[in-house]
């Protein structure tokens, strides 16, 4: 019994001060957003994952072990590094909004939304696959871009906000950093082609275990939001039990089907998967209506950080 008070007593002063330097960095991502390239810490992790591939053997078994052993070492040098800093909330307040990604997410969104606005296609798809996606755009009509962005937005708001700040209240700030180098480590590496088959093997793998739970909170806190917003909660929860499962990733189909329900519409990749049945088209109204969505999400988060940094 005192084993489990002692315990308990930890724990809880931890948690209130982790949720309290979250809430901290939340509103400092939200204020000023991304940092410059130069020392921004993902870039700087973006680096590392690059002199990784340069350095990569040539053949497929060797790749396969230096990709993970690389992983490796980043890990546990992001680790090490985030544990030295200084335990202020200023700085661990300061630092961890540069690994969140909220503001920049949504004023991403926003420019292909304006894009549309503007009647801008050229300009719209530049802005998509230059900001939000990997896959071509130059043939995407504005309806696919408007979707292709929306899609985006979902999916990002798991592995730019609620995962890192998950991973945040339960591992301090090395934990968020680890999270981080292995979301982007996934970005980087984890494609099912010639080059990276091998290499990003490791990278996909742990991408994958680290946000299956952020996944289907956020599909939850989408549809939440949804019905706040829009009223389409049942909606939304309807597709995430369908079509969740209809994309390659295990994670991403969660909060881009809760999206999909929510704005009653149909979003889809070609030759790869379809979510929802809505007879709506994704337009740039949608994109805002999404974002609105994304809004609510972001306060029903910093809600529940809240709560749990007054146990």
């Amino acid at each position: 019994m005192r084993k489990s008070g002692i315990r308990v007593h930890i724990t809880t002063p931890m948690l209130a001060h982790r949720s309290q330097t979250l809430l901290l960095a939340l509103a400092v991502d939200l204020v000023l957003g991304d940092p410059p390239n130069a020392w921004h810490p993902v870039a700087l992790m973006g680096q590392w994952m690059r002199l990784g591939e340069r350095l990569a053997p040539h053949d497929a078994a060797q790749r396969l072990v230096w990709g993970g052993a690389w992983l490796a070492g980043g890990i546990a040098l992001t680790g090490f590094v985030a544990a030295l800093l200084p335990q202020h909330p200023a700085v661990q307040s300061g630092v961890a909004s540069m690994l969140l990604a909220y503001r920049g997410l949504d004023r991403a969104v926003g420019e292909v939304q304006a894009a549309l606005e503007r009647g801008d296609l050229p300009e719209a798809r530049r802005v998509l696959g230059w900001r939000l996606v990997s896959r071509p755009t130059d043939d995407l009509r504005a309806d696919e871009v408007a979707g292709a962005a929306i899609e985006s937005l979902a999916e990002n708001l798991s592995d730019s906000l609620v995962a890192p700040s998950l991973a945040f209240l339960i591992g301090g700030l090395p934990g968020m950093a680890i999270y981080r180098l292995s979301n982007t480590a996934d970005a980087m590496w984890g494609y099912r082609n010639e080059r990276y088959e091998y290499l990003g093997k490791a990278a996909a793998r742990l991408d994958d275990m680290l946000n299956f739970l952020p996944a289907r909170l956020t599909a939850a806190l989408i549809v939440a939001a949804a019905q706040i917003v829009c009223g389409r909660g049942s909606g939304a929860r309807r597709i995430v039990r369908r079509d969740a499962g209809r994309t390659a990733s295990p994670n991403a189909g969660w909060p881009m089907a809760a999206m999909a329900g929510a704005l009653d519409t149909t979003l889809t990749k070609r030759g790869h998967y379809v979510l929802g049945d809505g007879s709506r088209p994704p337009d740039a109204a949608m994109i805002g209506e999404a974002r609105r969505i994304a809004h609510v999400v972001l306060a029903l988060l910093a809600g529940a950080v809240a709560l749990a940094r007054r146990r």
